[in-house]
């Protein structure tokens, strides 16, 4: 019962007319956002994150989350239409969706996938409420050690999702875990890596590094591209509606996808790519229709966009508990919440509940708000795929400047915005992933806190970190992490070399 009071107050929380506003712009925006091409829910997260630096926070960190569910929504009409995923999870939904668009019946395909996601991400949110004060209850036994030892998990499982390369990853992290160094060291007062520039001495604030990393160093990628063939936008002909056999084809599909991609989500090396690609694998194996897989089925539509949207509220379960970002929006949302001076994680349950269970309910508010906007205005996210490339990403590198120069006006910040775009820019050209750097320099002072007060308490023993069996067993779930794709990419890569050399016998 006590979840239920905690959610009807949640619910109070969110009703209030500003916070409905809030969710109202956040959904808006990143269904809009999530329609076009290329710009994801995290790079409109970054962006907004230096203009609601004077808002309350519980609503504009209500506006984040309606962003995040808006992306995922919208998501799906960009690869539908134009074969084009806005998201890496929405790739999935390509396959088959661009499929039923080229046969006629891109409105049906647009429609399973928008109910699919409001089923998906309704059960998902009441499964995050349900679930989430279980972990905290766990986690409230944490000490020092434990904290450094789910840190230290933290860094690799994100080093490891993020990009194909696990060691790409880890130099992404310890790029993050430099700058988190630079300024006054928490415990000793001393400065460190500031080389006698004032303005260094209060540390790189999060918001410029996200902003940079994400928007500028996007456009700069997409600027040096070139100019490239337009994209041909798919006219949606006939009716939106689906019809009888398409809904007894879809609910099944909508049911298995929210149910594999809520765990995955959740998991601490989770994510949405692999529950969409789960879910399409289980439609086409138990599909009553395997002739349609690869030319528009609508299943391959159904399950892997549940799975994409119910992975989404999987992966606040451990930003909010435990304070761990496994997307790179959940690393901006967390971003996010460090500029309110919020760190989420268990005590944020006990010591601002109102703000926690006023998030979880306005997911379910921004449900039916995504349900309501996605089916009457597909004509209208149609005709955004239609916006010039240049004028976009000029309007993202404008609004980004902008927003850094109102969050802290100063030129060396703006120095330090150009700084990181570059950097950020160089990362995408040599296939770095952008957000262990965010991750790195939000969670490295606190895991490096964390180290120093568990090494104080046991007078410089190292070995104070083992005897802990909890902080045990998440050091040595870190090392199969890391070592173990290591070790099958090897075995891989000695297959393709056998087999290559058999070939050539």
């Amino acid at each position: 019962m006590a979840t239920f009071d905690f959610l009807l107050q949640g619910l109070w929380v969110a009703a209030q007319p500003m916070n409905l506003l809030y969710a109202l712009i956040g959904v808006t925006l990143g269904t809009a956002v999530g329609v076009l091409p290329g710009i994801g829910p995290a790079l409109t997260v970054a962006l907004l994150l230096p203009v609601t630096y004077q808002l309350d926070p519980a609503g504009s960190l209500i506006m984040f989350a309606g962003i995040y569910y808006g992306g995922m929504y919208g998501g799906s009409t960009t690869s539908i239409l134009l074969n084009t995923p806005g998201e890496s999870a929405s790739i999935v939904t390509a396959l088959e969706g661009n499929k039923m668009a080229r046969a006629g019946r891109g409105g049906p395909a647009l429609a399973t996938a928008a109910i699919g996601s409001f089923v998906a991400g309704l059960i998902a949110t009441l499964g995050l409420a349900f679930i989430a004060p279980y972990i905290v209850k766990l986690a409230l036994v944490f000490g020092p050690r434990e904290y450094f030892a789910l840190m230290v998990l933290a860094f690799v499982t994100v080093s490891s999702a993020f990009g194909d390369s696990t060691l790409r990853g880890l130099t992404a992290l310890f790029v993050g875990l430099a700058l988190s160094v630079v300024g006054i060291d928490q415990l000793t007062g001393q400065a460190r890596l500031s080389f006698g520039v004032p303005e260094l001495l209060d540390g790189i604030e999060v918001t410029t590094l996200a902003v940079a990393m994400f928007a500028i160093g996007e456009t700069l990628f997409i600027a040096a591209q070139g100019a490239k063939g337009p994209d041909k936008v798919e006219a949606v002909r006939g009716s939106i509606w689906m019809s009888k056999l398409d809904w007894a084809r879809s609910w099944k599909p909508w049911l298995r996808g929210t149910f594999i991609g809520f765990p995955i989500g959740a998991m601490p090396a989770g994510g949405a790519e692999i529950g969409t690609f789960l879910s399409y694998a289980a439609e086409k194996r138990l599909t009553k229709h395997p002739e349609e897989f690869g030319n528009g089925a609508i299943e391959g539509v159904a399950g892997p966009e549940a799975a994409n949207n119910a992975s989404a509220a999987g992966t606040l379960v451990p930003l909010l508990t435990l304070g761990l970002p496994t997307t790179a929006t959940a690393a901006i949302m967390l971003a996010g919440f460090q500029q309110y001076g919020l760190q989420p994680g268990p005590l944020l349950f006990a010591t601002n509940p109102q703000l926690v269970w006023g998030l979880i309910a306005s997911l379910l508010i921004a449900n039916f708000m995504l349900l309501v906007l996605n089916l009457p205005l597909i004509g209208l996210w149609v005709k955004l795929l239609t916006i010039p490339k240049p004028w976009l990403y000029a309007g993202i590198l404008l609004f980004a400047t902008l927003g850094t120069i109102g969050a802290n006006p100063s030129v060396y910040e703006l120095g330090m915005l150009l700084a990181f775009g570059l950097l950020g820019y160089a990362m995408r050209v040599f296939g770095y992933p952008i957000a262990p750097v965010v991750v790195g320099l939000i969670l490295g002072p606190l895991a490096e806190q964390q180290l120093r007060r568990a090494l104080a308490i046991s007078q410089g023993d190292v070995s104070v970190l083992f005897t802990s069996p909890i902080a045990a067993v998440l050091l040595v779930v870190a090392a199969a992490a890391l070592i173990i794709p290591l070790i099958l990419r090897a075995r891989g890569r000695g297959e393709v070399l056998s087999q290559l050399a058999a070939n050539e016998d």
